[in-house]
């Protein structure tokens, strides 16, 4: 992905290194005990723990998964100065399966949750969203986000799959969970419709004061664990969507963060189209 984006046509581009998220950042939707469990996990360098049957974690992992967390909170700071109209946080690993007490799916820390809990406790905003077009659900987001009226989750994912949550039912607190699951083998049409007819209407109806993306490209048809069938032009087409929303109702304020996406060409391609789509709006 980083090698895709190192072509002319992103010079433009503003390139910040992610800071480690701090202790305190973290604890907003994590218990301190759990941060500091994950911190500690330091397996030798060359040696593997496994936290659960997808989880594994490295020497450096807790703290790549830190600095994808800093990443995400310095984005929203940028965004929030308005020194940058939108950002991508070009990190691994992912965070949307990650819930409050627990590490799933290749995630540690929730990494949109505390980006949405930052902005909220830093910056005194009342309504953040946070929307997800990766191929599985994000699990940990949603059960962080639905107890919280001022916190807002929307989801397009592939249904039956991992982790078998995220049904069209689940509300929330405040009406504030909405949920379309797509069956193997949707593509491009299907998808756009679920948004432009459940999706998108739910997020407007909310009025963010800052949109999060969990801006997952495994549902591209290359992926390999999964089976949607977008191309490069349904992940920028959603993405205008999601940044025309966001300029009537904040400023166009965007900060997207990178989730899934697992086969290496689709996702520098698929990622470098979304990109696209936020400098244009930007």
């Amino acid at each position: 992905m980083l090698a895709a984006l190192a072509h002319s046509e992103f010079d433009a581009l503003v390139r910040l290194q992610a800071p480690e998220a701090g202790v305190e950042q973290l604890s907003r939707v994590h218990p301190q005990g759990y941060v500091e469990a994950i911190l500690a996990l330091q397996p030798e360098p060359g040696d593997r723990l496994q936290l659960d049957a997808d989880t594994v974690v490295s020497h450096g992992s807790a703290r790549a998964a830190r600095l994808a967390a800093g990443g995400a909170v310095l984005a929203v700071d940028e965004v929030m100065r308005g020194n940058v109209k939108n950002a991508f946080v070009a990190v691994r690993p992912p965070g949307h399966h990650a819930e409050p007490s627990r590490p799933m799916g290749f995630c540690l820390f929730n990494t949109a949750a505390v980006a949405a809990a930052h902005a909220r406790a830093a910056w005194g905003l009342g309504r953040v969203a946070v929307v997800d077009f990766d191929v599985h659900h994000g699990n940990g987001t949603q059960a962080m986000f639905a107890p919280e009226a001022g916190l807002f989750y929307a989801s397009s994912h592939q249904h039956p799959c991992y982790p078998g949550t995220g049904l069209p039912g689940d509300r929330g607190v405040a009406d504030n969970i909405f949920n379309v699951a797509l069956a193997p083998g949707t593509g491009g049409a299907e998808f756009s419709a679920g948004w432009r007819e459940v999706l998108l209407p739910a997020l407007d109806a909310f009025a963010p004061e800052l949109l999060i993306i969990s801006a997952g490209f495994d549902a591209h048809r290359l992926d390999p664990l999964a089976d949607l069938r977008l191309e490069d032009a349904d992940f920028a087409d959603i993405t205008r969507a999601l940044t025309g929303l966001a300029a009537r109702h904040c400023g166009g304020r965007v900060v997207s963060v990178l989730e899934g996406g697992y086969d290496l060409g689709s996702l520098a391609s698929a990622s470098a189209a979304h990109i696209r789509a936020l400098m244009d709006a930007g």
